[in-house]
């Protein structure tokens, strides 16, 4: 299991600096909206988390490399202590990038010196959950880096990574019929060893008949939406969603442009024009539902999409669901600062399922549940369609 786990933390923390090699130095450190985090942040963030749950713990006589390192890379956690508030992490233009980089070195350097000892029993979730945690940013990082290249007046390009493919088969319904289902992580049935606790509490639900898309909405489809005053018909808007719209003046998803006529998406590999038939992306949950209203059908719950995923052609993008983020039955918080990890964030959030062409490899899984608020969409989201 040693072994095991130190092969993947070597892969895992040398991919979060694959994916920041593209980057000029000057990257690194913005931040053009309070919901995107710097890439340099990232990076030492989750060397932070290494550094605070398992060294600090479980490796005798380790010295933190920086005292204050915790105040300027805690995320959230509240058990652990103070810390800078997320819509200040861009101005922190020190410590350095260099040193960011020299602390992922120092941390990972005694890291491998905590598995060569041996992993003890009472660590192992915490390793997991260490994994799970930096693919969770390595995916967001992702997000940032196309949020600060998109919102830049030169448009600079990252690479031909991430790239959503276009649809290729013919869109049909699948029928599900009513009846009793179960959902939630089912350990005796997975191929995953691991889950967060948000999938905990396999519980039984009822389903009456339904039909669900097997493909996601494509930016043919959604275009129609556009072309059609989807965006000025109030009557297709839940009453906040026509607020945000109204307020935000919001007249296609993320990352489309208009020239005379033509549409345009900022990509990471460039400013191009319209693909029609990739999946529509980059869409809040307002606007996923009031393009749902247009056509007439609605979102799927998340138990819907997860007794019909097997059968569904996904993988691309995360998909918004009806559903509200809230607890399975007899969820529990895990003791600690880890429990902070998922159950305080169960309010005014929306489900999302699936997993994206941004996600780690092996990532997500069927009972995985993503979360966000309704408003964002700088997130690799898409649509697909329930009646």
């Amino acid at each position: 299991m040693n072994a095991t786990f130190l092969t993947k933390y070597n892969r895992l923390r040398a991919h979060s600096e694959t994916i920041c090699q593209p980057l000029a130095l000057e990257d690194y450190s913005v931040q053009p909206a309070s919901f995107v985090s710097p890439p340099k942040w990232h990076l030492a963030h989750t060397t932070w988390f290494w550094e605070e749950f398992v060294l600090s713990v479980y490796l005798q006589d380790y010295e933190v490399y920086h005292a204050e390192f915790s105040f300027l890379f805690n995320s959230y956690y509240n058990a652990v202590g103070n810390r800078v508030q997320q819509a200040n992490r861009g101005v922190m233009t020190r410590p350095t990038v260099a040193e960011v980089y020299a602390y992922r070195k120092h941390v990972d350097k005694y890291m491998q010196q905590f598995f060569r000892q041996g992993v003890p029993t009472e660590a192992i979730t915490t390793i997991q959950t260490g994994l799970q945690h930096e693919e969770q940013h390595q995916e967001l990082l992702i997000y940032d880096i196309k949020y600060i290249f998109g919102h830049q007046v030169l448009s600079p390009t990252y690479g031909e990574t991430f790239q959503v493919a276009p649809i290729d088969s013919p869109n049909t319904y699948i029928s599900v019929p009513a009846g009793i289902y179960k959902i939630g992580y089912d350990k005796k049935n997975s191929p995953y060893d691991f889950c967060f606790d948000n999938e905990l509490g396999r519980h039984k639900v009822y389903l009456e008949d339904y039909q669900i898309a097997k493909n996601l909405v494509s930016n043919r489809e959604y275009l129609e939406f556009v072309q059609a005053g989807g965006y000025q018909d109030f009557n297709l808007w839940l009453d906040e969603g026509w607020h945000w719209v109204q307020q935000n003046k919001i007249i296609a998803p993320l990352y489309w442009k208009k020239d005379s006529n033509e549409w345009s998406e900022f990509d990471l590999h460039g400013t191009l024009p319209l693909v029609l038939d990739t999946p529509v992306r980059h869409v809040s949950f307002y606007e996923a539902m009031a393009y749902a209203q247009w056509r007439g059908q609605r979102l799927a719950t998340e138990a819907e999409w997860e007794i019909a995923a097997p059968k569904l052609n996904r993988g691309s993008l995360w998909e918004w669901t009806n559903s509200a983020y809230l607890p399975y039955p007899n969820f529990q918080k895990a003791a600690g600062a880890l429990g902070e990890y998922n159950g305080k964030f169960m309010v005014n959030q929306m489900v999302l399922r699936g997993s994206s062409v941004a996600t780690p490899k092996g990532h997500s899984r069927i009972s995985y549940r993503n979360f966000f608020h309704a408003a964002q969409r700088w997130q690799y989201n898409g649509i697909r369609l329930a009646k």
